[in-house]
């Protein structure tokens, strides 16, 4: 069985996929690597992007709705599914210091995503930029489905769209919900068209630091990202173990941007009674950006919840990210 829109490697059979589920396995992570590879000092600023492009990954793409998946990241709910598909994935903290995952698609869609998990405040903001996409979420805090009803989503749950989830019987609940992705947006027809947000693609700026692995730190959660010149990629561990996904293997973004934002109690909780931590994207600070085995000092910045964010150098040339997918950690700041 393949993805409506085909996905980085084949897919496979239903039943296969929800057996590997439970049988893929979490393999342990080296912070050594091969020593990294520079690309050329780029001649000329980024532009816009290019009709063709996805504006997402910087690669050939036709443009398409764009679904937004909220996974669960807790290390029951690993390996992921479908993750490997994604154009962007980004990575939130919520209660208990541990992290969720945002994942982004347009340019493909894998035939399973998940597991899916309960959205959050901070998810309405981060989402904006992006114009009318789809939502899909397994639920959220009561209090919260107002200001959802009321942003530019499409929201798609288990019980507005049905046929668009399924149950896995290899995982306790409430880790086994996945998505079938072409159902969702099937579920949401208005949902709009990628877009610009802000980010520019091409060769790398000059400058930068050599670097095999990066680590990002919240309270109960740790991230290390190693450079893999054989893949040409940044291999992703999650709490000292390889991530991978069932139907792609490891996790290689091309570009990791560990964005330094504030992180401040919102007025929601879960239902145990621990505040949900509000992640702020709107406004601007400083970021890093791993690429070509290098690290970047950069700046973001973001004027309001409609426009797009800016990743720039120091000097305030825009900051290329590699063609291909990018994980948008957003860290605390310092």
């Amino acid at each position: 069985m393949t993805g409506e829109r085909g996905a980085r490697r084949p897919g496979r059979v239903l039943t296969a996929l929800l057996c590997a589920l439970t049988a893929a396995g979490l393999y342990g992570c080296s912070d050594s690597g091969p020593p990294p590879q520079p690309r050329p000092t780029p001649t000329t600023a980024p532009a816009t992007p290019a009709a063709g492009l996805s504006p997402f990954t910087g690669l050939p793409a036709k443009p398409a709705p764009v679904l937004a998946v909220k996974l669960d990241n807790v290390p029951a709910a690993r390996p992921h599914t479908g993750l490997g598909a994604a154009d962007l994935v980004y990575v939130e903290q919520v209660e208990g210091g541990v992290t969720r995952l945002l994942a982004v698609y347009s340019s493909r869609l894998p035939d399973l995503a998940g597991p899916v998990r309960s959205a959050r405040e901070s998810d309405i903001a981060l989402l904006a930029d992006y114009g009318r996409p789809v939502l899909a979420y397994s639920g959220a805090q009561s209090a919260l489905g107002p200001l959802l009803r009321a942003a530019p989503l499409g929201l798609v749950t288990e019980s507005t769209a049905p046929q668009a989830f399924l149950r896995s019987p290899d995982r306790p609940a409430p880790h086994n919900l996945y998505l079938r992705p072409g159902r969702a947006l099937a579920a949401a027809p208005k949902a709009e068209h990628s877009r610009d947000i802000g980010f520019r693609f091409g060769a790398a700026p000059p400058g930068g630091t050599p670097v095999t692995t990066s680590t990002v730190r919240y309270p109960a959660a740790r991230y290390a990202f190693t450079w893999s010149a054989a893949d040409h990629a940044w291999r992703v561990a999650m709490d000292g173990r390889e991530a991978r996904a069932t139907d792609t293997g490891p996790l290689t973004p091309e570009t990791v941007v560990v964005q330094r934002v504030t992180i401040r109690p919102s007025r929601f909780h879960d239902r145990f009674g621990s505040v949900s931590p509000y992640s702020e994207t709107v406004g601007s600070g400083t970021a890093l950006v791993l690429r070509d085995g290098r690290a970047h000092e950069a700046r973001w910045s973001r004027p309001s919840a409609a426009s797009g964010t800016t990743f720039t150098t120091p000097a305030g040339a825009p900051l290329p990210f590699a063609p291909g997918q990018t994980w948008i950690v957003l860290a605390p700041r310092a």
